[in-house]
C-alpha cells in the first residue's frame, strides 16, 4: 500500500511539473507570436492609422518600435502599462512622454520575456526609437541602476528625449512580487548637445 501512494504522489508532482512547465512556455509562446500582429498594427500605424488595435479586443495600440541593434532585439512599444499590455510587448507609461519627444519616456517589460535582454546591456550602447511619424531617434545607454520601486527616483522631465526602461530584478528571481527594479537611461543623441540634467519624482 505504501509503494502504491508513493508512486501515486511521484505521478501527481510529474503532472503538476508539466502543468507548471506548459504554463511558463504558454507565456513564452504568447509574447512571441503577440509581436507578429504588433508588427502588422505597427505598419498600419505607419501609413497613418491611428490607435490600431492588433486584435479586435485588445485594449492597447502601438505607439512607437524599439530596435537594440547590438542585441539583435526589435520590439513594438504598447500604449500603457497595464499588466494586460505588458503580457504581450513593453508598454509606454501613461503620462510620460512619447518616444521620440522632448522629455522622458517611461517604458516597462518583463524581465523574463522582451526586457530580458536589459540584463546584458551596457553603458555607451545604442537604442533606437521610431516615432509613429516614422522618424527614427536614437539613444546612447547612459546609466543603469537597481532601485526599490517604494522609494525609487524615476525621471520626469528632460530637455531633450530620453528613455528610462524599466523591469523587475533580479532577474533570474524564481518568485515574482520583488520590490526592485532595473532602471536603464538613455539620452538622445540626434544632432542636439545632450543635458544631463533632470527632474526626478518619487513613485511608488
Amino acid at each position: 500500500m505504501k509503494i502504491l501512494l508513493d508512486k501515486k504522489l511521484v505521478l501527481l508532482l510529474l503532472i503538476l511539473g508539466v502543468v507548471f512547465a506548459g504554463q511558463g512556455v504558454y507565456i513564452q509562446l504568447k509574447a512571441v507570436l503577440a509581436q507578429y500582429l504588433l508588427e502588422d498594427a505597427w505598419t498600419r500605424t505607419l501609413q497613418g492609422e491611428s490607435r490600431v488595435k492588433p486584435w479586435p479586443w485588445a485594449d492597447t495600440w502601438p505607439v512607437a518600435r524599439l530596435e537594440f541593434p547590438g542585441g539583435g532585439v526589435h520590439l513594438v512599444i504598447l500604449s500603457g502599462a497595464t499588466g494586460r499590455t505588458l503580457a504581450f510587448g513593453p508598454g509606454q507609461l501613461a503620462g510620460s512622454a512619447a518616444p521620440g519627444d522632448a522629455g522622458v519616456s517611461i517604458i516597462s517589460g518583463h524581465r523574463d520575456t522582451h526586457f530580458r535582454f536589459l540584463k546584458d546591456i551596457r553603458i555607451g550602447d545604442r537604442i533606437n526609437i521610431q516615432s509613429r511619424d516614422g522618424q527614427v531617434h536614437r539613444f546612447e545607454i547612459t546609466s543603469t541602476r537597481i532601485v526599490d520601486s517604494r522609494r525609487a527616483l524615476l525621471p520626469t522631465e528632460s530637455l531633450h528625449p530620453a528613455l528610462a526602461m524599466i523591469t523587475c530584478y533580479p532577474f533570474d528571481a524564481l518568485q515574482a512580487g520583488s520590490p526592485y527594479r532595473y532602471v536603464v537611461i538613455a539620452e538622445a543623441v540626434d544632432d542636439v548637445p545632450r543635458t544631463p540634467v533632470m527632474t526626478y519624482r518619487t513613485d511608488t
